[in-house]
């Protein structure tokens, strides 16, 4: 029982003490006259020899606790200061962090509005290529057109022999005469003539012509190709009896117009039939400019 009510003088006295010391502090007086004055309200009158204990009791516990109380508040006033410093720091470092996520969040908004930039450009430069693939399709598709115009201009070949049909010897004549191959193989360009027998040059270029002759002994069988006039190559033979067979060939530079034929020698006497034995063929190596 004393123990408890000692307990209960000592737990009023330091919140008292406490109070008086944020208040402003009480010096050993204050404090001897506060615990008196509690120990009148807290014991009733008792006997002499009960009173004497509780005074000693309380005069060992206080005498005791004070000390002790000062130290606890002087613990507990630097627990507190550190504990603002803590809270200074803590509210340092999360204003620190706050404009760390403004920043943060200010580079994410730029690279968002990057991101859309780039995603437009992208956007554009891909309508971009389309274009770009169209219209390299229409210039390889007029580009091949124009080839395919040029390389029309360009197919020139011819090959015919002198008889339609039958057999038949031509010559001896007392002149030269220009031979009109009528059996016509080909006539790309239609630049031969089968009617007069004469090639003529549609463009400029480097043109191949073949001449094959063919006859029967004695005779001469002899024919020259002819280039506006002048005599180029020969094809002759000369047997007193059997076959004569001979052939030639030229290449030849040619301008728009000039014109190419096949002419029998005067005396001279040729022979084709179903055979085809007789030939002038030509055709446009390259174009010149």
């Amino acid at each position: 029982m004393k123990a408890l009510v000692c307990i209960l003088l000592l737990l009023e006295t330091f919140v008292f003490v406490v109070q008086q010391q944020v208040d402003g502090g009480l010096n050993e007086n204050e404090i001897s006259q506060q615990i008196s004055s509690e120990d009148g309200r807290q014991n009733p009158p008792q006997t002499d020899t009960l009173r004497a204990e509780a005074s000693t009791d309380r005069q060992q516990y206080c005498d005791l606790g004070i000390p002790d109380i000062h130290a606890a508040l002087r613990e507990l006033t630097a627990t507190v200061t550190e504990q603002k410093a803590n809270i200074r720091e803590l509210t340092a470092t999360v204003t620190e962090q706050k404009g760390n996520i403004r920043e943060l969040t200010a580079t994410v908004t730029e690279q968002k509005e990057k991101n859309r930039e780039l995603t437009a450009t992208v956007t554009e430069q891909k309508g971009n290529i389309r274009s770009l693939e169209t219209q390299l399709r229409e210039q390889q598709t007029f580009i091949l057109d124009e080839m395919n115009k040029k390389n029309e201009d360009r197919e020139i070949a011819f090959s015919a022999s002198v008889m339609e049909s039958g057999s038949e010897y031509i010559g001896p004549f007392p002149t030269e005469i220009t031979l009109t191959y009528r059996n016509v193989f080909t006539n790309i360009g239609n630049a031969y003539n089968p009617i007069t027998g004469i090639f003529t040059a549609p463009l400029k270029g480097a043109y191949m012509f073949r001449i094959s002759v063919h006859g029967y002994g004695p005779t001469h069988a002899t024919v020259h190709i002819y280039k506006n006039g002048e005599k180029v190559v020969i094809a002759h033979d000369n047997k007193p009896q059997g076959l004569l067979n001979s052939s030639n060939g030229v290449v030849l530079i040619l301008e728009v117009g000039d014109v190419v034929y096949v002419r029998l020698w005067s005396g001279n006497r040729i022979f084709d039939d179903q055979h085809n034995r007789n030939t002038f063929s030509g055709f446009l190596l390259f174009p010149l400019k």
